[in-house]
């Protein structure tokens, strides 16, 4: 794989930034880059911008919407966005539920669910998790009995993200109680606005409603709604993990945070001197970057196969990218000492114009810091991603 960019590259690169240049709302940008919170319409508005363009779904193929873009182009336009702070495009249609539509569902559901997916009309959410049901995912418990030409569903999930906006929610469900927990699983897609469903808020530390528990009590899915063959859902939820997993990585990003931390480590002191010139921060600094470079290349490695299903080695990028995302909110605190302390809830959803301490910079900081501990969780614990990789590429 050559790493250099091509004089083709290049020019798309320069139509990727006149275009964000454009187009990329100034009050958007201003939220990413001072880490402040986004709303519903803040999500949903640059996915429409970035819809029209033809460009929300970079890795699907041509016939449904995509780009056509190789990987390197994919990769550029993934970094221009994060150096230039754009709100993501939500993972849970474009990279997560809509590919296992298009490998597994039939001719009706990629008709009818792609465009809605591509468009923003439905906002999804993921029903993996349930309590008792995290790491070991085969364990969960959430039922579907087929009556007639209906499922009915009863179980609960949690940890669902943004489930409150949601307007559809893929799951993961029990068809099949009698059999191996990994041969009885079916993939379900269930209309949010269906009687029986209950979202309840689940408040974090930071004070902010991020994520949910959804209740399923006798919940009727039209049996149209399954994904693939009844009780080969464990199979479509590890080809929907691997896309997961990849990008959770999530490199762009931390370049953009990476360059943030040099700017608040250059203008913070320490004995009289930028703190990035103190030795022991400047080579936790340097570490950190080599550890991001390397993640980069390898990201290049996995996404320029093409041809390729993001497998075991989806692990290693979800492992060492979440490690360096912490690391990134922990230097940022350590920069900042007792300045990054403050919490000013107004501030951080838009209520404020400052902070009440004065430094915006600093006032998001340390609910950030909270915040991405779950990133070593979420899409499978980082301590059950090493254990695919020892048996699956290691081979121990």
């Amino acid at each position: 794989m050559d790493l250099n960019y091509t004089a083709e590259d290049l020019a798309f690169r320069d139509t990727v930034r006149a275009f964000l240049a454009a187009n990329l709302p100034s009050d958007l940008q201003q939220k990413v880059r001072q880490h402040l919170r986004l709303q519903k319409d803040d999500y949903v508005r640059w996915h429409r911008i970035v819809a029209r363009q033809g460009w929300a779904a970079p890795a699907w193929p041509v016939e449904y919407g995509g780009t056509g873009w190789n990987a390197t182009w994919r990769h550029i336009w993934d970094e221009e966005c994060a150096r230039a702070g754009t709100p993501p495009i939500l993972p849970f249609g474009i990279n997560m539920v809509a590919p296992v539509i298009m490998a597994f569902g039939n001719a009706e559901q990629k008709a009818y669910y792609l465009p809605r997916i591509l468009s923003c009309e439905d906002w999804w959410c993921q029903g993996y998790s349930e309590p008792g049901s995290g790491s070991d995912l085969a364990s969960l418990k959430t039922t579907a009995e087929r009556v007639g030409e209906h499922y009915i569903v009863n179980g609960q999930k949690t940890w669902t993200t943004l489930g409150q906006h949601a307007d559809m929610i893929f799951c993961l469900v029990r068809t099949d109680p009698n059999v191996r927990k990994q041969e009885g699983i079916s993939f379900l897609l269930i209309d949010m606005k269906t009687p029986g469903i209950t979202v309840r808020p689940i408040i974090m530390l930071d004070e902010d409603h991020e994520v949910n528990e959804v209740f399923f009590d006798n919940v009727k899915v039209p049996v149209a709604n399954l994904i693939g063959k009844e009780n080969q859902g464990w199979t479509y939820a590890k080809y929907l993990l691997g896309h997961e997993r990849t990008g959770i990585a999530a490199v762009g990003r931390s370049k953009r945070e990476l360059l943030f931390l040099k700017k608040i480590a250059t203008e913070h002191l320490k004995h009289g001197k930028p703190l990035l010139q103190d030795p022991l921060f400047a080579a936790k600094v340097a570490s950190l970057e080599i550890e991001l470079m390397a993640l980069e290349t390898t990201v290049l490695r996995v996404i320029s196969q093409a041809s390729h299903t993001p497998g075991p080695e989806a692990s290693m990028l979800k492992v060492r990218g979440s490690e360096i995302q912490q690391l990134l909110t922990e230097l940022m605190l350590e920069a900042l000492g007792p300045d990054a302390l403050p919490f000013d809830t107004d501030y951080l959803e838009g209520k404020a114009e400052h902070s009440l301490t004065g430094d915006d910079a600093a006032a998001p900081l340390a609910g950030y810091y909270f915040n991405f501990r779950k990133t070593s969780i979420y899409g499978g614990s980082n301590e059950i991603q090493k254990n695919i990789i020892t048996q699956m590429i290691l081979g121990l």
